[in-house]
């Protein structure tokens, strides 16, 4: 019997994608075994709901949780939600804040901040654009005025709780061509402010934008793609140590080569600039006032480029042996509260690569009108565990965990028990030999038209 535990902390839509895949286990269960209610369980602040899913056409279930999640991404719609703060949800803060404040800050801010946001929904990245702003850049300025260790120390965990968030505030960023209307001083604030704040949280200038955008959504994880997990089995600690020690010390020199290698002449020159240049300047600030460059340049650095490589690992680690080139199959879906919440539905990576200009919002509306195709596809699903917790648990060997965290989608996963289920996780971490590669990857035609 499959338990989906629904946290109160997940996004509204979560929240409705959740229950309506525990429906479709639940009635397939009561198709096979007849109705019971036996195994239900609901916790104090949680929801369990015992389930599986079934085949067929959109149910009127489906099209009524559609509609709501549509009517909720909808600004034209009565039940329109703007995401404002990651912790708190628009339709909780009228209870959480006083009257006064609710109705002559937060509805001015809110009204305000629509103005020059690119989407009415995206409220929260100008609040985060004002909280880095006030908090991270005068932080930093007066460490290197007046440095002490203990505001060091302070700072440096400031961003490390900041880092997350900022960086796929920046996922938005680099695919979509900025986060704020395209007028006057607002597009210029949007163009520049990243040369502030990139360095602050750990990024080197632009080198997000060429190797996400440019290299690893080009190769797809393929066997050209830098960040490509294929060559590694993917349970094994010293194959994570070398995956994350390569882009550690040589993506320098690596991704220049890369884009060399295909033609690119100017994005290998770009990349070598920004990468250097960055570079240069962290080892200039260190040399002139070595303590707070450490605390607000270094350490960042440093924490970021271990982060980036343990996530993407856990996002690219589970790799279909028969179809490793299919984005259903070479990526996950994670129903999580840390990805989705506090990193813009960041778990949604099989959308995500179905369609890199997708809007963040609409990552869980996609999943539930094209839940047949990832059923049909045997897409893999995930909740109650985020990417970093999914490298963990692979790298010390922890299947049956996973499997108990799966969501299973179409009656094969369903049918599966907990032991077939780790083993069909087991059997996606096997690395690739150069021959399967070549057989699976090698065709020509296939790679010029993954690279269009």
């Amino acid at each position: 019997m499959d338990t989906i535990i629904i946290s109160p902390e997940l996004p509204p839509n979560d929240v409705l994608l959740l229950r309506n895949l525990a429906e479709d286990i639940k009635q397939y269960q009561e198709k096979r075994t007849g109705p019971s209610d036996k195994d239900a369980v609901t916790t104090p602040g949680q929801e369990a709901v015992d389930g599986a899913l079934g085949h067929g056409a959109p149910s009127s279930r489906d099209e009524q949780d559609l509609a709501r999640m549509r009517a909720l991404n909808d600004p034209e719609h009565q039940e329109f939600e703007p995401s404002i703060f990651c912790s708190v949800d628009f339709r909780d803060l009228s209870s959480r804040l006083h009257p006064v404040v609710y109705q002559y800050i937060l509805m001015p801010y809110i009204k305000w901040a629509q103005s020059i946001a690119r989407h009415p929904s995206d409220v929260i990245m100008v609040t985060h654009l004002i909280i880095y702003f006030t908090t991270s850049v005068p932080s930093a300025i007066w460490l290197f005025y007046h440095f002490t260790y203990v505001h060091g120390v302070i700072h440096a965990a400031m961003q490390f709780y900041y880092v997350g968030t900022y960086t796929l505030m920046m996922h938005q960023h680099i695919h979509a061509g900025g986060v704020l209307r395209k007028q006057s001083w607002v597009h210029l604030f949007d163009v520049i402010f990243p040369y502030i704040t990139d360095p602050l949280m750990g990024h080197t200038f632009n080198s997000y934008y060429y190797h996400h955008v440019k290299h690893h959504h080009v190769e797809g994880n393929g066997p050209d793609d830098l960040s490509s997990t294929v060559r590694y089995q993917r349970d094994n600690i010293w194959h994570f140590l070398h995956y994350v020690g390569r882009f550690y010390f040589f993506v320098w020199l690596d991704l220049p080569l890369y884009f060399f290698r295909k033609d690119r002449l100017t994005f290998a020159l770009k990349t070598a600039f920004w990468e250097l240049s960055s570079y240069a300047m962290l080892l200039t600030l260190f040399r002139l006032n070595s303590r707070p460059a450490f605390f607000v340049f270094l350490l960042p650095f440093m924490l970021l480029r271990l982060g980036l490589m343990i996530g993407n690992w856990g996002q690219h680690a589970l790799v279909d042996a028969d179809e490793p080139d299919s984005d259903y199959r070479s990526s996950i879906t994670l129903i999580d509260v840390p990805s989705n919440r506090f990193c813009f539905n960041d778990g949604y990576h099989t959308s995500h690569h179905l369609n890199p200009l997708r809007h963040w919002r609409e990552h869980p509306v996609h999943f539930l009108a094209n839940k047949q195709t990832y059923s049909a596809e045997h897409a893999l699903v995930f909740h109650n565990i985020d990417y970093l917790e999914i490298t963990f648990r692979l790298l010390i060997h922890d299947y049956e965990h996973l499997a108990r965290c799966m969501v299973p989608i179409g009656e094969k996963q369903i049918a599966m028990t907990i032991e077939q289920r780790a083993a069909l996780l087991k059997r996606c971490t096997r690395r690739f030999t150069e021959e399967e590669i070549k057989e699976k990857f090698g065709a020509p035609v296939k790679l010029a038209s993954k690279t269009k």
